[in-house]
């Protein structure tokens, strides 16, 4: 068994006219999540030592609401999910509602219930390359003088693990587009389609 027919049984068949770019592309964009969410658990679940530990957080942080093996778990997994949803951009589940959701089952997805959500999700994504160009600049979102919680090599470790995010928005934006214009290609052409057999048995 091929890495492709794997990869096709995972998430389902390529949609028609969809280019080797645009799928590679989505997998990129599924892939952003994963290098992150294995440093997470592996610093906050495992808890190897990828972080400096600290009984409180730094100056300035603001109120945790969240903590726990749990929610980085849940973080995690609810990250690599969203990711995934790229792949119905490109792939026939992203045309088609697939039969196990009752009532659309085998239905046509209207394009906009794809591209709103998608357009909304890759803006919403961009918060990313701002983040860590805080992080770079020494600084937390809001501005503040961040306290480092990683040194030397924990370091390098954070920046692997998370630059791959900054390309989860521009990526998934791409996607949007060439989705929303192969969509709208093909329903111009069906219709077209119409159109020459009615004139043709008219």
């Amino acid at each position: 068994m091929t890495a492709r027919t794997i990869l096709r049984k995972l998430h389902g068949r390529t949609a028609v006219d969809v280019p080797r770019w645009a799928m590679l592309a989505a997998y990129a964009a599924a892939l952003t999540t994963l290098p992150s969410t294995i440093w997470r658990i592996t610093a906050f679940v495992i808890e190897a030592p990828l972080v400096k530990r600290v009984d409180a957080p730094p100056p300035g942080h603001g109120p945790i609401l969240f903590e726990g093996v749990w929610y980085i778990i849940t973080l995690s997994l609810v990250s690599e999910v969203l990711a995934l949803l790229a792949l119905g951009l490109v792939c026939e589940w992203g045309e088609v509602w697939p039969r196990w959701i009752p009532g659309l089952r085998g239905r046509r997805v209207p394009t906009l219930a794809a591209v709103i959500p998608a357009s909304l999700g890759a803006t919403a994504l961009l918060i990313f390359p701002y983040a860590l160009a805080m992080v770079a600049s020494g600084r937390m979102l809001n501005g503040n003088p961040i306290t480092p919680i990683t040194e030397g090599w924990q370091s390098v470790a954070l920046w692997i693990a998370y630059l791959p995010l900054v390309a989860w928005g521009p990526l998934l934006g791409i996607l949007t587009v060439h989705y929303y214009r192969r969509r709208r290609a093909a329903q111009s052409a069906a219709v077209g389609s119409r159109e020459a057999e009615v004139a043709l048995a008219g």
